[in-house]
């Protein structure tokens, strides 16, 4: 075996199982599909310094608001917290959602919401509290396996979800930081 082809081997080792395992953490998310449930929770993504929801951000609440077009759920969780921009993400995601048909009313804000264990813990809650069961997680495609995984563990019955078809670069990244969170997650619970 020459040198070149040891490197190249040496590499398809190494590389393989984050490669096998960012493929299967994407398809879960790509694969997801939403279904009629009590409550549809909404992970929150950053705010824009002037107060306007980023375009990730924008995304996952179309893929919300979708929700309430389809008549999918009847009421939207939606969940961040005060970001390093001073605000707080499940305001302006409610502010977007009402601007955009979802009815104020069916409405519930976390503001407490700061990472993925939080959201799941604050939304079951919430459920268990009014005697609702069923949701569907509203993610990017990436984080569909996280978010899912944070709910189920909190006691959610996760029936499916719903993510936004909008793209950037920077998911190359948010994905690989996935193949890390997903087993860390699996250990560690948070």
């Amino acid at each position: 075996m020459s040198a070149r082809h040891g490197l190249l081997l040496s590499l398809v080792i190494l590389c393989g199982p984050p490669l096998l395992a960012a493929l299967m953490i994407a398809r879960f998310g790509l694969d997801a599909t939403s279904r009629p449930a009590d409550v549809a929770i909404v992970f929150g993504n950053t705010v824009n310094p002037d107060g306007t929801p980023s375009p990730r951000l924008v995304a996952r609440l179309d893929a919300a608001a979708h929700l309430h077009r389809s008549r999918t759920v009847r009421t939207w969780f939606v969940s961040g917290g005060i970001g390093r921009e001073g605000h707080d993400e499940s305001r302006v995601m409610r502010d977007w959602l009402v601007a955009h048909g979802v009815p104020d009313s069916a409405i519930v804000r976390d503001s407490l919401g700061l990472d993925s264990h939080l959201t799941a813990v604050h939304a079951a809650a919430w459920m268990h509290a009014h005697g609702v069961r069923r949701a569907n997680v509203v993610t990017q495609y990436f984080h569909v396996a996280r978010a899912t995984l944070a709910c189920r563990r909190a006691g959610i019955e996760v029936v499916g979800a719903r993510v936004p078809r909008w793209y950037e670069p920077r998911d190359l990244y948010s994905l690989a930081r996935e193949v890390v969170a997903v087993p860390a997650y699996v250990v560690s619970g948070r």
